[in-house]
């Protein structure tokens, strides 16, 4: 099957508009078309037939001649390890939080010292992870469970608040990484099984209880 590469073409055009000369394999040499570019043919599937005006110039191979080997410096043999220190919790458009974040900007009840950025971007940590426990995307009951444990969409104690200003510091910032890990491997799987509106009478009720302190 022939066809005209576009980029080659393009390519040769302003090559040669600037005065040089595109370098092709040299059994491309020779097809040219009517106004003197070149004609590039391009793997076609095995049931096209190949013609006069359509020659068939590759054929891929129906198989490998030689089975492939994990056996490369650095090659991981078996099943990779899901659940450990640093490896976080997957699960599917985890990102999502970020986007239900924004719904919450502006509106969290931030002590001197305390950033919003900050805030958001711890409690998105706790809230993906929440939601891969259930292996689905971040819905906003995630986010706000979150909000709720860790006191930012109310008066929290203040006990409370100075205990979050040093954990929550730098979540937001270039290494805050392990920062949102940390505050997500805190609060117990329990705690995250309960719906927003429990984890706040939790926390109303002793703050410690509910992030298992």
């Amino acid at each position: 099957m022939c066809a005209i590469s576009h980029p080659i073409e393009r390519s040769e055009r302003m090559l040669i508009h600037h005065g040089l000369a595109l370098v092709l394999p040299p059994a491309w040499e020779g097809l040219r078309r009517e106004d003197g570019l070149r004609c590039v043919f391009v793997a076609a599937p095995s049931h096209v037939p190949a013609t006069a005006k359509a020659p068939s110039i590759y054929r891929s191979p129906p198989r490998r001649a030689d089975p492939w080997m994990a056996d490369r410096p650095g090659e991981v043999v078996g099943i990779e390890p899901s659940v450990g220190p640093g490896l976080g919790n997957q699960g599917p458009d985890q990102g999502y939080a970020l986007k239900l974040a924004e719904r919450f900007a502006g509106g969290l009840v931030l002590a001197a010292g305390e950033r919003e950025d900050d805030a958001l971007a711890g409690c998105c940590a706790v809230a993906m992870r929440r939601a891969s426990m259930f292996g689905r995307a971040p819905v906003v009951h995630d986010l706000r469970l979150a909000l709720e444990l860790f006191g930012f969409l109310d008066d929290a104690d203040a006990e409370l608040v100075a205990w979050r200003q040093d954990r929550f510091a730098g979540a937001a910032g270039h290494h805050g990484y392990h920062v949102k890990l940390r505050l997500a491997d805190l609060v117990p799987t329990e705690t995250l099984r309960l719906t927003s509106a429990a984890a706040a009478e939790a926390r109303t009720d002793n703050w410690r209880t509910p992030l298992g302190l």
